[in-house]
């Protein structure tokens, strides 16, 4: 009986530890061949003393543990929030496997801080990383299934993006996190409109579980169990991620899914509530009293996490 993904080539970036590390081997234990990307970078998106592209890098180790089970896996440890990091990252895939199936942004780090607090550096290196991460990686990808479908070969590509439920909802503390997550649901649905003619279905997850930048952010709530099901393990976020990266998928596109423990809910998004027409201009004023009327109608607001 095959595999899931047997024969597709899957690109994740992040990989080398946490959600991106779960997913990779769950895609190699589903027959995929991998390209795991991680720069090995500590949780603040700087670099320490550890090795971060040799042997004993995050991307190397991953790379092995899948190779020691019998699949295949190459590292990439370049910076894909770079366009010759993005390039490189797809070209490794090409150069190695001939051909690309799958994308899965998932590379990510934090830097919290209030709003009062938070510096412009803080606020771009987390957007860098996050959003522009997200989109060097899948304009590099997206040209090259153009490419495919301009040669008379239609993929069967699939893009499967990162958000999270601070870009949903919002999170103090978190708000060049929080803007940075919800660009990406966005980028996701652009990428799904656009890129339908190429074969292409993009959607995104918003994962809740146990990583490095939710340990200690969230520690009560993140830790393992002394016994029973560990809802918290990134273990339980990847086969939703598995499928969507999969030709089972089929049809799905343009979707944001939540996934914790063993629950998965399709978020639905911004929806038009009440509403009212004057067919003139208000004053504020009046404005003011049409806008109470309507929130009166309204339902509450999603929670803020962390307020």
């Amino acid at each position: 009986m095959s595999a899931l993904c047997d024969g597709r080539v899957v690109v994740i970036t992040g990989a080398g530890r946490g959600l991106g590390r779960a997913h990779a081997l769950a895609y190699a234990a589903e027959g995929a061949r991998l390209v795991v990307n991680d720069l090995g970078v500590g949780l603040d998106g700087t670099s320490g003393a550890q090795d971060t592209t040799g042997p004993g890098s995050p991307a190397a180790l991953v790379a092995q543990e899948i190779r020691a089970a019998g699949g295949e896996a190459v590292q990439h440890s370049g910076d894909i929030a770079t366009t010759e990091g993005a390039a490189s990252l797809i070209r490794t895939a090409l150069e190695t496997y001939g051909r690309l199936d799958t994308l899965v942004n998932n590379a990510g780090f934090l830097r919290d801080r209030m709003l009062v607090n938070l510096d412009e550096d803080d606020f771009d290196a987390v957007i860098r990383v996050h959003l522009k991460g997200h989109f060097l990686p899948l304009r590099h990808a997206a040209a090259h299934w153009r490419a495919e479908v301009k040669a008379g070969r239609r993929p069967e590509a699939r893009v499967v993006n990162t958000s999270s439920g601070a870009g949903l909802l919002g999170s103090v503390g978190q708000g060049n996190y929080s803007a940075a997550k919800a660009g990406i649901v966005a980028l996701t649905l652009v990428a799904a409109a656009e890129l339908h003619r190429y074969g292409v279905q993009a959607n995104a997850i918003a994962p809740a579980a146990r990583t490095r930048m939710t340990e200690h952010t969230f520690a009560d709530t993140m830790a393992a169990p002394d016994s029973g099901f560990d809802t918290m393990a990134p273990e339980n976020v990847s086969p939703l991620v598995v499928w969507l990266g999969s030709a089972a998928s089929a049809g799905v596109t343009g979707r944001v899914f939540e996934a914790e423990g063993g629950r998965i809910t399709v978020m639905e998004g911004w929806r038009p509530g009440p509403s009212t027409d004057r067919g003139g201009r208000w004053s504020p004023a009046e404005a003011g009293e049409a806008a109470r009327k309507l929130l009166a109608e309204a339902g509450e607001p999603g929670a803020v996490y962390g307020a």
